[in-house]
């Protein structure tokens, strides 16, 4: 069995466990259990701390697993990035005093506070940027400039209100834009199943960036609508009852779904219809 490692608490929890239900694999009904047999589609689920997940990949005790790009790349774990999953976005900053820095070279000898001292250390480094200490914190790193720990804070940032309700500002360039990935093991062979768990993974976040369109459009104005509907090698389009009109049926961008409604209404296109995908495989 493919050996899958999902977040069993936290921000990522609950979107991975949502995805995999989705690709059609089976989920747990009770959160204390730690261990999911899946052998329908000959896998197991082992529910573990989010940070803990690239540790495991890059020790071989799972194949492969759902966790943040921040967290493993803070792990030093020989797991790799294999698939980004698009949830959970966010950005690592610098953030500390308002109106004291505003450049990420001005932290040259002073203390930076992190729940990643790996990859901030790293990324000092790859800057030639040499603060005076990195302090580890586990949590709530927004509180340790007030309480004399550090100058600098680093923390992954969302909306930055916390950073503000604690008067602090962030600057200089991001560090990471970070999202939920799948890690796998960049020194063995890829492990059996893992190709197939890719493709659903990809039909998920497929379906969920197209919508299927459906429209009736005259057939001297067909070339026109295809231009705005080309879909993903090309649309289908049949004739209709009136021989006159066609039928035109094509993948579009979930984001872009009102405005190529609005393009085809004014073209002269009618009976649009738009249809959300459940799964795909392209």
């Amino acid at each position: 069995m493919l050996r899958i490692a999902v977040p069993n608490k936290g921000s990522l929890s609950e979107p991975a466990v949502e995805m995999l239900r989705e690709a059609g694999y089976r989920q747990r009904r009770d959160s204390r259990e730690l261990v999911l047999p899946d052998p329908d589609n000959d896998v197991e689920f082992f529910f573990l701390r989010p940070r803990d997940i690239a540790v495991y990949v890059g020790a071989g005790t799972v194949d492969v697993g759902i966790t943040g790009r921040d967290l493993l790349l803070d792990s030093e774990s020989p797991a790799v990035e294999h698939l980004p999953l698009g949830f959970a976005r966010s950005t690592f900053r610098f953030a500390t005093t308002a109106g004291t820095l505003s450049d990420i070279s001005q932290i040259a000898g002073l203390r930076v506070a992190t729940s990643y001292p790996v990859l901030v250390r790293a990324t000092l480094a790859e800057r030639g940027i040499e603060p005076s200490a990195v302090v580890r914190l586990d949590g709530a790193v927004e509180s340790a400039i007030r309480l004399g720990v550090a100058d600098v804070v680093a923390d992954v940032v969302e909306t930055g209100s916390t950073l503000r309700a604690a008067g602090l500002d962030v600057f200089g360039e991001a560090l990471l834009r970070s999202e939920a990935v799948l890690a796998r093991r960049s020194d063995v062979e890829a492990p059996a199943g893992l190709d197939v768990l890719t493709r659903r993974l990809q039909g998920v976040l497929t379906a969920r960036q197209f919508v299927l369109m459906d429209y009736d459009c005259p057939l001297d104005l067909v070339d026109q609508a295809v231009a705005i509907t080309p879909g993903l090698e090309s649309p289908t389009v049949s004739p209709l009852h009136n021989r006159e009109w066609a039928a035109v049926r094509a993948m579009v961008r979930r984001d872009q779904t009102n405005r190529v409604m609005d393009q085809l209404y004014d073209l002269g296109a009618r009976a649009i219809l738009v249809t959300s995908i459940h799964a795909c495989r392209l």
